[in-house]
């Protein structure tokens, strides 16, 4: 069980590594985007008991507040 727990441990982190690397060129707009649409989906998921619609509407509005926010008019 615990070489499991490792493993799992391990491959989320290289996972994190190489995902982190692929926002090195993002403007700092899409990176709020990207944070958003993640946040978003985490809370529409937890609110509708992990359901595949309310990840994905989360999602959406998750990822439209942050491209909007800190935007100058």
């Amino acid at each position: 069980m615990k070489n499991i727990k490792h493993l799992a441990v391990s491959a989320t982190l290289a996972t994190l590594a190489l995902g982190l690397t692929g926002c090195s060129g993002m403007s700092q707009q899409d990176k709020n985007t990207a944070i958003g649409a993640g946040a978003g989906a985490v809370v529409g998921g937890v609110l509708t008991g992990g359901s595949a619609v309310g990840t994905v509407g989360g999602a959406a509005v998750g990822g439209v507040i942050g491209n909007q926010t800190g935007k100058t008019n």
